[in-house]
């Protein structure tokens, strides 16, 4: 964990994923862990907060989700490109040395057993609302965010400041084939 690891008001945890980033799925049951990016994710609800995400049901994360009840939906950043291009293209079930082959760096926050990702800008935890037929159909996963926290480099006061923010910190968004864009520039209406 680092200095800039800062807690985030539930009241604007669904800010963090408001924008439509790209984002990194971590889990973790009976001593096996893995990371895998995913492109669709989004909020759902406020109070409580709730945010939703696509998992095939080939990927080795869904497995561990599913037995855990709890994952951890992370932010990657412009920096962290190549790290999500590559837990995005490789499975666990082909390549079990996956976390290491990507240079994956986990920590964990006292009092959770879900491994988080560093160097990310946003984290949130969430506890699986179990939905079997939307799971099992159109392989949606909804999660009820028990916690949030955020790089202060880059969201305080309860919103993202990347345009005062290296770049660096930007949030990343797939559109297909390894093409990412980068966040944009800031504006405001009226």
């Amino acid at each position: 964990m680092n200095d800039h690891f800062q807690s985030v008001d539930l009241s604007r945890a669904y800010r963090l994923v408001n924008h439509g980033p790209t984002v990194l799925v971590s889990a973790r049951h009976d001593g096996v862990e893995n990371v895998m990016t995913a492109a669709w994710c989004c909020g759902l609800d406020f109070d409580p907060p709730k945010l939703t995400i696509v998992i095939d049901k080939s990927a080795h994360t869904r497995s561990l989700i599913e037995r855990s009840g709890q994952f951890v939906v992370q932010l990657p950043t412009v920096a962290q490109l190549d790290l999500a291009q590559a837990l995005g293209t490789q499975s666990m079930h082909d390549a079990p040395d996956k976390l290491i082959n990507a240079g994956v760096r986990l920590f964990e926050v006292p009092g959770s057993t879900i491994p988080f990702v560093e160097g990310c800008s946003a984290w949130l935890k969430c506890q699986l609302v179990p939905e079997p037929h939307i799971q099992d159909a159109y392989d949606l996963f909804v999660g009820e965010v028990s916690a949030a926290w955020a790089d202060d480099r880059v969201f305080r006061d309860g919103r993202w400041h990347f345009e005062t923010a290296d770049p660096k910190w930007r949030t990343i968004h797939h559109v297909a084939g390894g093409h990412y864009y980068a966040i944009g520039e800031a504006m405001s209406a009226g």
